[in-house]
């Protein structure tokens, strides 16, 4: 018997919408990672790129456990001597809440060219308006708070 390897990316990628409203951080972030990377597919292949289009709405609306919102911090750099920036969860949530989801879910995809195509295919909006409705996203349910 021969193992299956697929021919090449997948051209079927579909959308789908998911609602952060009350869900978990972490747990949004890997079903919405691994519907991004494909691993839900029989024909999924770790060096292909056969994952669907995310649309992430009510992003200021999300969760974090614990006392994240003052302990977590999220650094970035200038790129300048001495230009090391650092915000913590709870005022990037505030200012600017799409950040969050895509840091947490750039975290969970791989670290290479195609991670960085796949991080494309996530749409995050802070509010519950999104542009997409021409692609008519599904709902896409995620496991965690209230499901």
């Amino acid at each position: 018997m021969q193992t299956y390897a697929p021919r090449g990316p997948s051209k079927d990628a579909r959308w789908y919408l998911v609602d952060a409203d009350g869900k978990t951080l972490g747990r949004l972030a890997t079903a919405v990672a691994m519907r991004l990377r494909g691993k839900h597919r029989p024909t999924y292949a770790p060096n292909y790129d056969h994952g669907d289009h995310v649309v992430v709405v009510n992003a200021s609306k999300v969760v974090l456990t614990g006392k994240k919102k003052t302990d977590k911090m999220y650094r970035r750099h200038t790129g300048y001597p001495g230009g090391l920036k650092e915000i913590a969860a709870g005022k990037l949530l505030a200012t600017r809440p799409e950040r969050v989801i895509e840091s947490a879910v750039q975290g969970m995809l791989p670290k290479n060219s195609l991670g960085r195509k796949l991080i494309l295919k996530l749409k995050v909006y802070s509010g519950p308006e999104h542009p997409h409705a021409a692609q008519k996203p599904e709902p896409l349910a995620v496991p965690g708070l209230g499901e």
